[in-house]
């Protein structure tokens, strides 16, 4: 994904929840500077633009309450999103610009900010929502994987991330208790 403003949000969202990968143990954004390559490799700021520990912090608790918000994606629809997640964004610099075909949100702070890119990130969910897409993004329900996906199914049942892969692991645990019972 070279330039955010061309491709769609939602695999926007999706790719940054999966920089953790809780099945590999592995974190794309480990350090400051890992937060700060993403953002710009994926067209969200500058290349060089700087980040700093308060940045990566935000990321993670955004990154967290985005996977959070997902999940909620498999229950009803008037479910309340995660308090981690209020708590990230409250803390991006979003403002709502009236100017154009329709309202958007845009980072206050200069485009060059970490903070920038992660309002970017923030925004990306009501761009999202505008385009139907934000409510099929979904963490897959088995406890090991928590892979973010969008949900492509006509009646958005989806539960795994791969049914070959988590939906047979949690098939297969289901079988095996259900036979020592």
């Amino acid at each position: 994904m070279a330039d955010a403003q061309n491709d769609d949000p939602a695999l926007l969202l999706q790719d940054f929840v999966n920089t953790l990968n809780i099945d590999a143990g592995t974190d794309g954004l480990p350090t400051p500077e890992a937060l700060a390559g993403w953002l710009a490799g994926h067209g969200l700021v500058p290349s060089g633009t700087p980040a700093g520990p308060a940045d990566l912090s935000t990321a993670i608790t955004l990154r967290e309450g985005l996977r959070e918000a997902m999940a909620a994606h498999h229950g009803p629809q008037d479910a309340d999103l995660p308090g981690e997640l209020d708590d990230a964004l409250s803390a991006l610099p979003l403002r709502v610009v009236l100017a154009g075909p329709r309202p958007a949100l845009v980072p206050l702070d200069p485009p060059a900010t970490a903070a920038a890119g992660l309002a970017r990130i923030a925004a990306a969910i009501m761009d999202a929502a505008a385009a139907g897409t934000w409510p099929r993004l979904k963490a897959c329900q088995e406890g090991t994987c928590r892979w973010a996906f969008l949900d492509t199914s006509k009646n958005r049942s989806r539960s795994w991330c791969s049914m070959r892969t988590c939906g047979n692991r949690t098939k297969t645990r289901a079988y095996r208790a259900r036979n020592r019972a």
